[in-house]
């Protein structure tokens, strides 16, 4: 039995695709930088904003770290609210937590956003800990996120502990640790994705999610 649902947030709690992609807008028009087609604005969804900045726009490291700035003081204002829990969500949380089991938020958000986005929306009652990525970045990767959390469940095994995500890096974050991982497809990522980096289990929709968990 699964005792502990570490779950991802952007994609997976929630769909907060509009202030991400506004912040993103925000930050890019302060350097005078062209906007990505939307496939790939919408990969910025999920990974360390660092990261996007130089990959997917070509900034170097020094003009990425000022759009983090950048995008962070919008999104500390207004961007972590242009945000909605999927349907299901809360009644799902609040199922899992009457069967006993240990549901934790596991993102690469900044943890201080994260606290503020579930008690927003009325998530921090279902949830035991909220473990986020620190803001000076020296703690930002999944994997990094996914061993506090660990740690701050009292180490327990691999075994008991499943990820709940929408995209790669939870896939591979979890099996640093030896977790398996469920992906969802009513996230930001892909059948293919998920295929690709060999999720444990693949679920379509928040009610397919609710019946797994619930008896995983």
């Amino acid at each position: 039995m699964k005792q502990f649902l570490f779950f991802d947030l952007d994609g997976t709690l929630t769909d907060s695709a509009e202030g991400i992609l506004n912040c993103v807008k925000h930050a890019l028009d302060l350097q005078n930088w062209p906007y990505p087609d939307e496939e790939n604005l919408r990969r910025f969804i999920g990974p360390p904003l660092i990261d996007s900045f130089q990959h997917i726009t070509g900034m170097t490291e020094k003009q990425a770290r000022q759009a983090v700035r950048d995008y962070r003081a919008r999104y500390s204002v207004d961007g972590l609210f242009e945000n909605r829990v999927f349907d299901g969500i809360p009644e799902m949380l609040a199922d899992l937590q009457k069967a006993g089991k240990h549901c934790y938020m596991v993102t690469s958000k900044p943890e201080a956003y994260s606290i503020r986005i579930a008690d927003r929306f009325g998530l921090t009652p279902y949830l035991e800990q909220i473990c986020g990525a620190t803001l000076d970045g020296k703690m930002d990767k999944k994997e990094q996120i996914v061993h506090m959390a660990l740690e701050r469940a009292g180490n327990p095994d691999p075994s008991v502990v499943e990820m709940i995500g929408d995209r790669l890096h939870d896939v591979v974050g979890a099996r640093k640790h030896g977790i398996d991982c469920t992906y969802v497809l009513y996230g930001f990522g892909s059948r293919a994705e998920a295929e690709e980096y060999q999720a444990a289990h693949i679920v379509e929709t928040v009610d397919d999610l609710h019946a797994f968990l619930f008896n995983l």
